[in-house]
């Protein structure tokens, strides 16, 4: 009899955590739902109230921003004009992809060192570097601002590198830390005894066995970098400027292109949206482990 009751009260309790797991899901699903539908249904469809959940689809709004097709509004993306949301995505990609290779160039070396040599003040260091993604970006924005201006780097693509990595460095210095921390010392000091120099342990034996870690801290660093809006739209026009702040030119004073915005958010969360799907054990190892380590 107890036995049964404690059958019935498993089945019960399991039965009560996937309705919560799913009601979670769907409540923060519904944006995603919710954008997705705007980016496909006509402008009255999407300002009608009460809202319509059944509508005839359509792909102008994907069409528009591509610059396929002309949609009535102040933008002036009109067919065979370079549409705001391609210049976007060029110079995302051009901005974050640079970035994070600068930072990975810099930051697994630093990363290697914190991790490995007792040099004084090593703690001091890492959170120094690591407060550069504390400090909010208001912080610096106006003496980065009155600076470029100054020496001449306003409004190019160095200036937004440059900035970018402020972001993306501490991701990948920390968590990639973390990683090496976990790789056994005795590997590296039986590769010294067999007469290898410091050079090659570090790039055939520390990297290798830290390619998870790599692999999340680039990831996240990526994701944060192509999502930065504040630096994008301050330090540069719009010949510059990343997708995130593209988005700000369908919002015209003579109108707001609802359907434009939501198919052009559409198509600047798809990259992240691969590269998650491809590295997602790796992005969950890295928020366990080397972001939380310390």
């Amino acid at each position: 009899m107890n036995k049964r009751k404690k059958v019935g009260k498993n089945i019960f309790v399991n039965l009560l955590s996937y309705i919560v797991l799913i009601v979670s899901f769907s409540f923060l699903l519904f944006p995603v739902y919710w954008i997705f539908t705007m980016a496909i249904k006509t402008n009255p469809d999407i300002l009608s109230y009460p809202p319509k959940f059944f509508f005839q689809p359509t792909i102008k709004g994907f069409q528009y921003i591509l610059g396929l097709t002309k949609t009535v509004g102040a933008t002036g993306v009109s067919a065979g004009v370079e549409s705001f949301f391609l210049l976007g995505i060029k110079n995302s990609i051009i901005v974050v992809v640079i970035s994070v290779l600068m930072s990975l160039a810099i930051g697994l070396p630093a990363a290697y060192v914190l991790a490995r040599y007792d040099i004084k003040g090593k703690e001091n260091i890492a959170f120094t570097i690591l407060s550069f993604r504390f400090a909010p970006p208001l912080l610096v924005i106006i003496p980065l601002y009155l600076l470029f201006t100054k020496i001449g780097l306003y409004n190019s693509y160095f200036s937004l590198i440059w900035v970018y990595q402020l972001i993306a460095l501490p991701m990948i210095v920390w968590i990639v830390r973390g990683y090496m921390e976990e790789i056994p010392i005795e590997v590296e000091q039986a590769a010294i005894v067999d007469g290898y120099s410091k050079i090659w342990i570090f790039f055939r034996i520390a990297l290798p066995l830290a390619k998870a870690g790599i692999a999340a801290g680039t990831l996240l660093a990526f994701i944060y970098c192509w999502n930065n809006f504040i630096f994008g739209m301050i330090l540069a026009t719009v010949k510059i400027q990343p997708v995130t702040v593209q988005a700000m030119r369908y919002l015209t004073p003579d109108a707001i292109m609802f359907r434009e915005v939501a198919a052009i958010c559409i198509g600047a969360a798809l990259p992240l949206l691969i590269l998650s799907i491809f590295l997602q054990r790796y992005l969950i190892s890295g928020l366990s482990m080397g972001a939380i380590r310390r």
